[in-house]
């Protein structure tokens, strides 16, 4: 931690150096890569596209294994694989929270992001099935998205963490991929205030997950989709 308390790229970065012999390979690899991409976005202090694509990127790359992708997890599929990866992403989200003794996560998501995490819930730009429905020219998104922001706003009420994150992360994942996919303009107007409501949650919320990764170095994070090849 820094001298306010608050975690650090810096302060991470040096944990891992002295815990790395602690550490097996995949679980060091994929803690330097996220770390890499948090001080990425930590010098996008001017640019809130770059800023939220490097801190998704550095979330990409704790969550994404040789058995999963970052994928939806509250839109209904008959997928075999999106099925898969949703259960995938659950267990990564319960383990994060189980690990997560000081309720750091809880903390963001409820004292100090809760107007930008509300606004994201309510926001339909950043939910996956109505752009679905306003392909396929019907309104079947409406029914879901209400009883979605419904149990998402009353997980946020009695702190059931690992439903509540599941939902932030994806709501944050279909604007990643607005962004990234070419769905959005650069400095867009639009899309600003989620776009720099994304940012700054990840920004707190990303050194939270990398300091609860480092602490259970002993836990199974699964095998990695690219791992280093010698």
């Amino acid at each position: 931690m820094d001298e306010s308390g608050e975690l650090s790229f810096a302060a991470l970065k040096q944990r891992l150096r002295h815990q790395r012999d602690l550490f097996n390979e995949l679980h060091s690899t994929r803690l330097h890569r996220a770390l890499s991409w948090l001080q990425a976005a930590e010098k996008q202090t001017l640019d809130a596209d770059m800023q939220f694509i490097s801190a998704w990127i550095s979330f990409a790359a704790c969550s994404v294994s040789a058995a999963g992708s970052v994928t939806s997890v509250t839109t209904a599929t008959d997928d075999p694989a999106s099925l898969a990866d949703q259960a995938v992403f659950r267990q990564f989200i319960r383990q994060l929270v189980a690990h997560d003794q000081d309720q750091k996560i809880y903390h963001c998501l409820w004292h100090q992001y809760s107007g930008p995490v509300k606004a994201l819930i309510k926001n339909p730009y950043v939910y996956a099935p109505f752009w679905q429905s306003l392909r396929e020219g019907n309104d079947d998104w409406k029914a879901m998205f209400d009883r979605s922001s419904v149990d998402a706003l009353n997980y946020l009420s009695r702190q059931k963490v690992p439903e509540l994150l599941g939902i932030v992360l994806d709501r944050l994942q279909v604007l990643h991929h607005q962004v990234v996919g070419g769905g959005a303009t650069y400095q867009s107007q639009v899309n600003r205030e989620q776009v720099e409501d994304g940012a700054a949650l990840l920004m707190t919320l990303m050194p939270i997950i990398i300091d609860i990764m480092l602490s259970a170095a002993d836990e199974s994070w699964g095998e990695l989709a690219y791992p280093v090849v010698k």
